[in-house]
């Protein structure tokens, strides 16, 4: 695949970063990326290596050693279709993917993975610019029609693929804009809502109807769907919060992560001050910020908070510090534990680990620090480290700790569908099949908190077994 020898001949050279105090100021996306030579001799790096492990690490299967070599012969159109073939929106997991792929690369062995995710946004982005991506309206129409749940990648991948097979979709959203959490949860730095937009208006010509502000379960009932529809997908997202059960919690300055970076996405929109915070303003300007919570949604606060003017940002994490290095003999290719820092963190934060919160400290309604203690982990177990508590200065409290499943009101007491023991919606992974009949469910809402390109995955099976449960047969690719 691609040059033979070209992973000897070539070192790995991923795309660049604006300088970290230019980028600070404003909410653009601030990757270089590479020019065309540099992209084709990366993709010269993929080998031929047999096996290719980068399949098993990516979720949608990308046909990854595939369009590594079309790009390396610079038949940049086929490359998108191999790419299109297995994922519906590329240009996001090109963005926003964590890359498992890379984690699976042969080459990761000895720390030199294929650019695997710089390759695959370049691919579409030039895409895009060229015009070959247009809108893919179905030859004929079935008579069917689906109501899908979430417009969220799970929703949007189902609703694309069900389009193109014929069928009439639907989709309903609460919030004012298609996108569910690309929209309001992804920060614009990370990835720039036209993006969302562009692929919207596609869907909308291949026959697709958006309903924003509609929320099933409140604005309409879920049983109108049953009623109208011949099929309905459960494709919302894993929104309830974990909460922090501590003393001071409630206090004004305890706020949840998605709140304070879905009003800054709103801003960032056009939105005046009230409908982007109509429970009141929410901003770090000037505050000594604490992030609960060492993951990308704590990374995204971290990065929000410092362009909003943050006087300073902690960010804790309750697990111990993991290590600079995985071992490669022990989890390759497997996605490893080890030390990561994104471009948010490169951007100024003081990082915790092994910290456990203890009590919210206030002056009246006035967050004014956070109590916490070390904790030491022996067999899984935590245990707090005796005489080592302290406190944080805090004006300003973000709580990204992750989410325990969907929301239970509303959508889901009105759908009455089977729970899993972990509080998601229950459906297998070959037919994606409710309790409920006529009702299916797939991304977040089905497997909890995932990744997007998981929830795309899962989309566009829960796309075929739709189709084949309509038409008893289905040419949709799984």
């Amino acid at each position: 695949m691609g040059k033979i020898t070209g992973f000897l001949e070539h070192e790995r050279k991923d795309r660049g970063y604006a300088d970290p105090r230019e980028r600070v100021r404003h909410y653009k996306e601030f990757i270089v990326p590479h020019p065309e030579p540099d992209l084709r001799l990366q993709a010269a790096r993929c080998m031929d290596c047999g096996i290719p492990f980068c399949h098993t690490g990516c979720p949608v299967n990308n046909l990854i050693p595939d369009w590594n070599h079309l790009v390396y012969e610079a038949d940049w159109k086929d490359a998108l279709d191999s790419l299109h073939s297995t994922n519906n929106f590329p240009e996001f997991t090109g963005r926003i993917c964590p890359a498992p792929c890379e984690a699976a690369c042969t080459l990761n062995i000895i720390d030199q993975p294929v650019t695997i995710k710089s390759i695959e946004c370049a691919i579409a982005d030039r895409g895009w610019r060229e015009g070959w991506i247009v809108p893919q309206p179905p030859e004929h129409k079935t008579g069917k029609r689906v109501a899908i749940v979430g417009s969220g990648p799970a929703g949007l991948a189902c609703a694309q693929q069900l389009a193109r097979a014929g069928h009439s979709v639907t989709v309903f959203e609460k919030s004012d804009r298609v996108g569910g959490l690309l929209r309001y949860g992804i920060p614009d730095f990370k990835m720039e809502k036209h993006l969302v937009n562009r692929r919207a208006v596609q869907m909308e010509a291949e026959g697709v109807t958006f309903r924003t502000s509609t929320e099933v379960g409140v604005d309409i009932s879920f049983a109108s769907l049953k009623e109208n529809f011949d099929a309905v997908v459960l494709a919302g997202g894993a929104e309830d919060p974990r909460q922090l059960l501590i003393p001071g919690a409630e206090l004004p300055g305890v706020r949840l992560a998605m709140e304070f970076l879905t009003q800054q996405n709103k801003r960032n929109a056009g939105d005046d001050e009230v409908r982007a915070a109509p429970r009141g303003s929410l901003v770090a300007t000037g505050k000594r910020v604490v992030v609960i919570g060492g993951g990308d949604t704590g990374s995204d606060c971290v990065g929000t908070s410092n362009r909003q003017g943050a006087a300073s940002v902690v960010q804790l994490e309750i697990m111990p510090r993991p290590p600079e290095k995985e071992d490669k003999a022990l989890t390759w290719p497997h996605w490893p534990m080890k030390m990561r820092t994104s471009s948010s963190h490169e951007e100024g934060v003081e990082r915790d680990w092994a910290v456990l919160t203890k009590r919210v400290v206030g002056e009246g309604d006035t967050v004014t620090g956070l109590e916490c203690v070390r904790v030491e982990w022996r067999e899984g177990r935590m245990e707090e480290v005796r005489g080592s508590g302290f406190t944080i200065p805090a004006d300003l409290i973000l709580l990204a700790m992750g989410f325990v499943g969907p929301r239970k009101g509303g959508l889901l007491e009105q759908a009455r569908v089977a729970l899993d023991p972990r509080g998601n919606v229950a459906a297998d992974t070959t037919g994606y099949a409710t309790s409920e009949d006529k009702v299916f469910a797939c991304g977040d809402m089905r497997r909890g908190q995932s990744l997007v390109v998981w929830a795309i995955r899962e989309g566009r099976q829960t796309a075929r077994a739709v189709d084949e449960a309509l038409m008893g047969s289905s040419e949709l690719p799984r």
